[in-house]
């Protein structure tokens, strides 16, 4: 049975209770639900902790996508937890909303920097995107004033779905180059950041841009012929651990 994914409709909860429905002999257990993300689409997976009913703390090191759309949570082998059993999923909330911020920064990046993605990856404490630049050049300054800029007025970021076939009508929404959206399940999650972007994303994200808090762009390098690697971190006052 596929684990319902509360982190979706839940992004800033940091509690929740699930239910044990399959442990494993490494310690990987699987729950109904879950506030934890698994890793994917450049954004690491969540850590934390499960609480027992005994009150006991157990560590979550690591959260992966398993088979039929279950999530696995990582714990140390020797946790004791058994099938049935309730717990309270706890979030490294640092972690996680670094993670959002960083997110979001990089969808706002993708906004100034029109040009398709080749990779990417988020980090608590950098983000970063390749692009496929050509002879285009941009500069750091000018990109972290207007990225601050979106920052600051502060648009909704909201969450939607679509059918595939609409994402297929319109290809111009995705923007990656080397990763295509999954398709199969029937419906295309997209995300929109008011009215300057629209494309589909399946990770966590915060509720407007304003809570990304002040960022930089610390490095434009080369990747190649075409391929530029622009890098984000937080500038001094914003925090990565918010």
């Amino acid at each position: 049975m596929a684990t319902a994914l509360t982190f979706r409709d839940l992004p800033h909860a940091r509690e929740s209770l699930a239910t044990v429905v399959m442990v494993a002999e490494d310690g990987t257990v699987i729950t109904d639900a879950t506030l934890f993300y698994p890793q994917g689409g450049g954004q690491p997976g969540d850590r934390g902790s499960f609480i027992a009913a005994d009150g006991r703390e157990l560590a979550v090191h690591d959260t992966r996508k398993g088979e039929n759309g279950t999530v696995l949570h990582r714990l140390d082998p020797d946790h004791g937890l058994v099938v049935g059993q309730s717990v309270t999923q706890k979030l490294d909330w640092p972690l996680r909303h670094a993670h959002m911020r960083m997110h979001t920064a990089l969808h706002l990046l993708s906004v100034v920097v029109p040009h398709g993605v080749t990779g990417g990856s988020i980090g608590a404490e950098r983000g970063r995107l390749d692009f496929d630049l050509g002879d285009a050049s941009f500069d750091k300054d000018e990109l972290t004033a207007r990225l601050n800029g979106l920052i600051e007025a502060d648009y909704p970021v909201t969450s939607e779905w679509i059918g595939e076939s609409e994402l297929e009508a319109r290809p111009e929404l995705v923007k990656t180059m080397s990763v295509a959206p999954p398709r199969g399940a029937g419906d295309i999650r997209m995300v929109r950041i008011g009215e300057i972007d629209y494309q589909p994303c399946g990770g966590t994200h915060v509720a407007s841009t304003a809570e990304i808090g002040a960022i930089q762009v610390a490095s434009i390098k080369n990747r190649g012929a075409r391929n530029r690697r622009f890098t984000l971190t937080w500038a001094a006052e914003s925090g990565g651990g918010q």
